[in-house]
């Protein structure tokens, strides 16, 4: 098969694009001119170059293309640029699902989130759950939800359409957890927060097998889950202690974390500066919990994965 990666450059389009290769697929890639291509070192994959809602690119990349997958996206929380976020998010999954509908192309895999369901309040959901949610957490959350509803609106039109939904993506590699385990290992981080925030969790090479999974045998227009399970920070710290013998870091307190995260929001805007705690990363923290129940990737896709125990002991260790 011949597929297009949308993201290729990134943490779960690279290992889409490494394994796609190792079975022999032949890989085009969509990057930017100004993307950091190290995640491809090695690789054969074809490069187009363009943005994501650039067209005429997204045409170019998708000429004798099977299957796409839709990875790229501006993924961050806290203090974003959120009309950059709805660029890329909303009007960049419109243009692909616009060009692979012209195109014909036989399967399109799109990454979405669990996030669209919205705050389940700790109710463990599957694909069928309806969010109840009438706000948005995020920006993030916003345009993640409104690309899954365009995505939705392609596939009743006759697109074959498939949507992944992964929890908490994790890998040696990973841009977001990935510096906190560095930190952990080497004896440093000695405060965390939420101890009883609970994350799904999945290693992203088997995410990347789920989404050629979903290309070769998904439904279109359905979506599945994609999570190994769950646990609390706090287990997590324990079991990462547990594996390494470094003592797991101490829970901060909830009052002071809410504190700092409200004095250093506005402080953040003033000087346009990420700060490691803001009222978003303070929600999500402790207001908000997703829970969810992949047995339906089990069973239609034939789907397996590594367990939680083994994903961190992996990360760990690399």
């Amino acid at each position: 098969m011949k597929a297009l990666i949308t993201g290729a450059n990134g943490f779960t389009g690279s290992h889409l694009v490494k394994i796609l290769e190792q079975q022999n697929h032949e890989v085009c890639s969509l990057v930017r001119k100004s993307s950091n291509l190290e995640r491809l070192a090695g690789c054969q994959t074809k490069l187009v170059y363009g943005d994501i809602t650039d067209t005429d690119a997204l045409k170019t990349a998708m000429t004798g293309v099977d299957w796409v997958f839709h990875t790229a996206a501006y993924v961050e929380l806290g203090l974003v640029n959120e009309p950059e976020m709805e660029r890329v998010n909303v009007e960049g999954t419109r243009a692909v699902l616009e060009v692979a509908q012209a195109a014909g192309i036989s399967k399109m895999v799109y990454c979405s989130t669990i996030g669209i369901f919205g705050d389940t309040k700790g109710r463990m959901i599957d694909e069928t759950f309806q969010r109840t949610q009438t706000d948005f957490s995020s920006a993030y959350d916003r345009t993640k939800y409104q690309a899954q509803q365009l995505v939705d609106q392609f596939a009743t039109q006759g697109l074959p359409v498939v949507s992944i939904l992964p929890s908490g993506i994790f890998g040696t590699d990973d841009p977001h957890f990935g510096p906190v385990i560095k930190q952990f290992r080497s004896g440093k981080l000695k405060l965390w927060a939420g101890g009883d925030r609970i994350t799904g969790i999945v290693h992203v090479d088997d995410l990347v097998a789920a989404m050629i999974l979903a290309a070769a045998k998904g439904k279109p227009g359905a979506k599945y889950i994609i999570s190994a399970g769950e646990l609390t920070t706090r287990e997590m710290f324990n079991q990462l202690s547990q594996i390494t013998g470094i003592p797991a870091p101490r829970e901060a307190p909830e009052p002071l974390v809410r504190f700092v995260g409200n004095l250093l929001d506005p402080i953040g805007r003033l000087l346009k500066w990420q700060p490691p705690i803001s009222r978003e990363r303070v929600h999500y923290i402790y207001d908000r919990c997703v829970r969810v129940d992949a047995t339906k990737a089990r069973q239609e896709l034939g789907w397996q994965h590594r367990s939680v125990s083994e994903t961190l002991r992996e990360i760990v260790n690399g």
